[in-house]
């Protein structure tokens, strides 16, 4: 769910777009000379301190009650979850579980527990402190934002024996098994310490990952230091054991210029760096760029409850109106891929047929489309229909060059456009109670259910910002969630393509690419199809 930069993970199961753990990219980065950061000449050390710098900081390490992918991100470095997806082939595996089974009615799923593994506290982790944990994030008073959106017609959870864990659920529910991904947002809490620090745990969390808390300085950093006793890492890792680095530091630095300064000056090791930052990074002896793609896309919305967006010819218009090539280069020098429908194309259910019948930049085409609904243009070169001017708002949370173009190409074919600068906090208030009129937004996750947030019309008020309420939207989304062969999944979420495109309910705009820097002090950096860090094989040459 949004998972990433503007944070609409907030609010969906999205987004991070930092952790998201879906992998796809249509092409493989070309590594530096020091491929992936890897020495030949020297063995793994253990010592050092390894500094990540992360852009915003987390509201709380609870995981249950975090709004922010940088909760899920921070957190899944002291997580761990059931399952994984390995980063290299896609593939889901079992990971605190060892195996799992699914009814064939599809409505409960069995899972064998891993043994052996401990909380940082000493607790065992065993099924019934998932039980517990998952049991939490449901609860009213927990008040879980994502985490219990991940668990989607979760009836109730049982643990007849140390080893298995049972989800019982209303009906099938395909997402659950990618949600179950989530190292930070799904991973098991230790209930002795919720009950030890109470209201205070989001202050002092306690997992079972590689790297146990250390300290919280608000507004500069969480610390975090070495689990000895860990000793079950994730399946694709080649180093089965505790984390080499003493010390691993979350550096929390807002202003892009001051973290490119301190990755340059060797004051953090590894940052997500900007497409229009990149060029000088790449073929750089001092560092190894990670590059890849994420399943999340940057749009945008449309109010379809406007009095002038409720019309589809508008609302075409508004799409071929848009060169999604030129935003590209704007706002990320190039470094991204144009999306044409609602799923990106590295999302399980994603339709190549969309590349074709997507709507095409024509300012032609655009003009016809809003002369034949009766706007014409006035002395200003501004469409006008029955005394109304057609004039809207297009409502941002960033500065993006991007921003201004959309505007010149909308009044291009006759639209006036107002940017609307707003906090994030106020801007999703506004999506949320539906006043407003255009919003650059983003959004992304593990699976395409999170089209379900997005569309259905059950989320007005909740999420859905384009207050999309269309009954053949609803019912596929519906069997999206409740079917679970592959193949019948994926033509539904091709109608799901073709409907969205057809009713031109958001202007698709382009996906990001990411590019991970890393200085080349860090050993073992691995490069994987969308740029995922994992630390578990990274050392310190000292």
């Amino acid at each position: 769910m949004f998972k990433n930069t503007r944070n609409r993970t907030a609010y969906l199961t999205f987004v991070c777009l930092l952790v998201i753990s879906l992998i796809g990219c249509s092409s493989a980065p070309t590594p530096s000379s020091n491929e992936g950061g890897k020495s030949s000449s020297s063995e793994p050390q253990k010592g050092g301190t390894l500094t990540i710098a992360e852009t915003a900081e987390p509201d709380t390490l609870d995981a249950q009650k975090t709004f922010m992918s940088q909760g899920d991100f921070v957190s899944g470095f002291m997580g761990g979850s059931l399952l994984t997806f390995d980063p290299q082939t896609n593939e889901l595996k079992p990971y605190l579980a060892e195996s799992y089974t699914i009814s064939e009615d599809g409505k409960t799923v069995t899972f064998k527990i891993r043994t052996g593994v401990k909380f940082h506290d000493g607790t065992p982790l065993n099924a019934a402190a998932f039980k517990a944990s998952y049991e939490r994030a449901l609860a009213k008073e927990t008040a879980s934002p994502i985490t219990a959106s991940n668990l989607p017609s979760v009836k109730s959870l049982s643990a007849p024996d140390d080893t298995t864990l049972i989800f019982h659920l209303e009906k099938p529910a395909a997402p659950l098994l990618p949600h179950l991904t989530y190292q930070g947002y799904m991973q098991p809490l230790s209930m002795e310490a919720i009950k030890k620090f109470g209201k205070e745990y989001g202050r002092n969390p306690v997992g079972v990952g590689p790297w146990k808390f250390e300290s919280w300085k608000t507004g500069e950093s969480v610390s975090m230091v070495r689990n000895e006793e860990f000793n079950w890492a994730l399946p694709y890792a080649e180093n089965k054991g505790a984390p080499r680095p003493d010390k691993l530091v979350i550096k929390f630095i807002k202003d892009n210029q001051t973290m490119l300064a301190a990755l340059d000056s060797g004051a953090v090791d590894i940052a997500t760096v900007r497409g229009k930052d990149i060029k000088k990074y790449k073929n750089n002896d001092k560092f190894t760029v990670l590059e890849g793609t994420e399943p999340v896309m940057k749009c945008i919305s449309m109010n379809v409850e406007n009095e002038f967006l409720k019309d589809v010819n508008v609302r075409k218009a508004i799409n071929l109106a848009i060169n999604k090539e030129a935003l590209i280069q704007a706002d990320l020098q190039g470094e991204g891929v144009p999306v044409y429908g609602p799923i990106p194309s590295m999302m399980f259910g994603y339709d190549p047929a969309v590349e074709q019948y997507g709507y095409k930049y024509s300012v032609e085409e655009a003009k016809k489309m809003l002369e034949a609904a009766g706007w014409k243009e006035n002395a200003q070169g501004i469409r006008e229909k029955g005394g109304k001017t057609l004039s809207l708002s297009l409502m941002i949370s960033d500065a993006k060059p991007g921003n201004q173009l959309v505007q010149s190409m909308l009044k291009e074919i006759g639209i006036d456009v107002q940017m609307k600068m707003v906090e994030t906090a106020a801007f999703f208030e506004e999506e949320m109670k539906g006043t407003y009129d255009l919003a650059m937004d983003e959004y992304g996750d593990v699976d395409p259910d999170i089209l379900f947030l997005m569309m259905h019309s059950s989320q007005i008020g909740v999420v859905n910002p384009g207050r999309i309420n269309n009954k053949e939207i609803d019912t596929l989304l519906e069997k999206g969630r409740m079917t679970r062969n592959e193949e019948d999944r994926k033509k539904i979420y091709t109608d799901i393509q073709k409907v969205t495109v057809e009713q031109a309910f958001m202007v698709p705009l382009y996906t990001s690419k990411v590019f991970k820097v890393v200085n080349n002090r860090v050993q073992g950096a691995k490069q994987n199809p969308m740029a995922k860090l994992s630390v578990y094989d990274m050392w310190i040459k000292q």
